[in-house]
């Protein structure tokens, strides 16, 4: 089975991306979607976090907006979260592995937004890297709801720069000349490595049951 892992900084179209696999048969794992899952009603992140922020809990759910205010240019606090949340994260991208490993996907895309900054790079058999022109980039970023200059400045501070994104990647998705373009390149990413098989999955023993 080949994983390929999908990254790219914010505003760059990562989201559409990964739609057009899932519209190609490819199975996606994405871990923001995990992530607010596990902060959700029932989620195995809810009690962890309310030990450390009990004000950021309404209705057995965590309240994404006030755990953003908390850790939001706070390091120490966002490096707590990241470690309950990291671990989880890999727990659940490993039964996704193992599930479409069962199913015999010969295809699966991890999309992770600090793919190259958390080394998850490791995990893969390559990487495509979703970019944009800078201008496209900010105007797309600063349409999103309760964006500001300055939070897209510290969203984008913890991020690698798209150029070296771009130099280290396997395949790069170009997302600022309209969607017919960005799927042709997906679709000739799919063509070349679906047939081709992977070195990371089945992992080594050591590594199966290891977390962030």
């Amino acid at each position: 089975m080949f994983i390929l892992g999908l990254t790219g900084s914010i505003g760059m179209g990562k989201t559409t991306a990964a739609a057009a696999f899932r519209r190609l048969g490819v199975p996606v794992h994405d871990a923001d979607a995990t992530v607010h899952w596990l902060m959700g009603l029932g989620g195995s992140a809810v009690s962890a976090i309310s030990r450390h922020y009990p004000d950021c809990i309404v209705d057995g759910a965590v309240d994404r907006q006030a755990l953003g205010a908390r850790v939001f240019g706070n390091d120490p606090a966002l490096k707590t979260l990241e470690g309950i949340l990291h671990p989880l994260v890999r727990d659940a991208e490993r039964r996704f592995l193992r599930k479409s490993a069962l199913h015999g996907a010969a295809l699966v895309v991890l999309d992770i937004p600090l793919l190259f900054e958390t080394g998850a790079e490791d995990r893969c058999d390559a990487v495509a890297v979703v970019s944009a022109p800078d201008f496209v980039q900010r105007q797309r970023v600063m349409r999103r709801p309760g964006m500001t200059a300055e939070k897209m400045a510290s969203i984008m501070g913890r991020q690698m720069a798209d150029a070296d994104k771009c130099g280290r990647a396997d395949f790069v998705i170009q997302t600022g000349q309209g969607r017919a373009d960005t799927l042709r390149t997906i679709k000739e990413i799919v063509r070349l490595v679906q047939g081709q098989p992977g070195a990371k999955w089945p992992p080594a023993p050591d590594n199966l049951h290891s977390s962030e």
